[in-house]
């Protein structure tokens, strides 16, 4: 479950967004700092998510092919 948790960056970003007005220059400013985080904490997890099910399918032809030798 270590690999679901929220960046540090992201969770403070949205405490700092929390304390200004909605409409504000200042909070328009931090959701689209806010959003690049988000699409580069998200884009992280989607790379690593595809290297595991490579790594899963090679083991899996791996043995497949110790199999067959056999």
């Amino acid at each position: 479950m270590s690999e679901n948790f929220i960046s540090e960056d992201i969770i403070k970003i949205q405490k700092k967004l929390a304390s200004f007005e909605k409409g504000s220059r200042n909070y328009k400013k931090y959701t689209k700092i806010l959003a690049k985080h988000i699409k580069k904490f998200t884009m992280k997890k989607r790379v690593t998510s595809h290297i595991k099910t490579i790594e899963t399918v090679q083991k899996i032809d791996e043995e497949l092919n110790k199999k067959n030798q056999e």
